[in-house]
């Protein structure tokens, strides 16, 4: 049956694997790598995330990285923009590939005529002619398809294809337009057709590693895909198994860090989509139900406050000032650490570089 995990091992166990518990000494693309990808639907969250995770982490490292193309922007899991090596740009796309299929159906109405082989063909072409707009690569189909529907000749090129932001889009401290052009011609590296079995289970155990201990149903909520119940049973083997308090079964990599539930974890500011958040069936390993759709509003996730690991609040900031908003009561010695991070966020990510100011109060109207 496997031994009970209750709510503040599995808190402790998923933080020690986010890098959450103390800031690791890793360079920022072994943490891209080691978190499997940043989610990364807008621009500076790949920064903050991780900000909250390593040891002397300045923006310019992650910006290096974008510009030297060994990192990307790309869709992948769960149909969101996620920063990715380019290595596992490569490994992971091939993986979602059956759910962004299964994406373009549930648009076949506006797609009546198409053929989506040719869409393709045509789409990479225009692309790796040089990167282009969504809304150019749009018109350019609608030459071939005039009757069909713009936005799903949209959604068709984007599953079909790996594309990728290139720069400026995604460095710190740029702007630029999104512009989209293949990972192959990006990177000069071509993506593999779809993934073996071994790939497959390389990538659970991965996923285990960054964020176990968790249940199949987990591991499908993260990357947005069904059916990987037979990479787990494949494994079993190999993995240590426990059950949570509900009964679910929890899947881990054998000497993967469990902490005592007692350990201290320091309070961290978290950008919006942050994965912590999104890579579980079963969030309450780091949200208290009481607590569910307080992060959101409509489909915009706000920056979240962990305090003693768990979810404790929002918050806001502007350069040299930095807002918090607590669903509750901290004690005092909190509220000091609070600060002190918070201060620590503004001085080595405000574009001032200088001290500045944390207060707490509401951070909507």
């Amino acid at each position: 049956m496997g031994s009970v995990l209750d709510t503040r091992s599995l808190n402790r166990a998923t933080l020690a694997r986010q890098l959450l518990l103390s800031r690791a000494p890793l360079s920022a693309e072994d943490a891209v790598a080691h978190l499997l990808g940043l989610q990364a639907q807008n621009v500076k969250p790949p920064y903050f995330q991780l900000h909250a995770r390593l040891a002397g982490f300045r923006p310019a490292a992650l910006a290096e990285l974008m510009e030297s193309r060994k990192v990307v922007r790309m869709v992948t899991m769960r149909s969101t923009i996620h920063t990715h090596t380019a290595h596992d740009a490569l490994t992971l796309r091939p993986l979602v590939q059956a759910a962004r299929d299964r994406e373009v159906n549930a648009f076949r109405k506006g797609l009546v005529g198409v053929d989506l082989e040719r869409l393709g063909e045509l789409a990479r072409a225009f692309v790796e002619a040089g990167p282009r707009t969504m809304g150019e690569i749009r018109e350019e189909l609608l030459r071939h398809w005039p009757d069909a529907d713009p936005q799903s000749l949209s959604v068709a090129a984007r599953c079909r294809l790996p594309l990728v932001q290139v720069t400026p889009r995604g460095v710190w401290g740029r702007s630029g337009q999104v512009r989209l052009t293949t990972l192959q011609q990006w990177t000069g590296r071509s993506p593999g057709e779809a993934p073996a079995a071994h790939a497959v289970d390389d990538v659970v155990l991965r996923y285990l590693g960054a964020f176990g201990p968790a249940s199949v149903k987990d591991m499908q909520t993260w990357a947005g895909l069904t059916r990987l119940r037979d990479a787990f049973e494949r494994l079993r083997p190999r993995l240590a198994v426990f059950r949570d308090e509900n009964g679910v079964e929890l899947f881990d990599l054998p000497d993967a860090p469990r902490p005592d539930p007692g350990t201290p974890a320091p309070p961290r500011f978290l950008p919006e989509f942050d994965n912590l958040l999104l890579s579980h069936a079963d969030r309450t390993r780091v949200i208290a139900p009481e607590l569910k759709g307080r992060t959101w509003t409509g489909n915009q996730a706000h920056r979240t406050l962990l305090v003693d690991g768990f979810v404790a609040g929002l918050w806001h900031w502007e350069e040299a000032s930095l807002t918090v908003e607590l669903f509750g009561k901290v004690s005092k010695a909190d509220k000091e650490h609070i600060v002190a991070e918070g201060e620590r966020v503004i001085a080595e990510m405000a574009a001032t570089g200088g001290p500045g100011h944390v207060r707490f109060g509401s951070i909507h109207g």
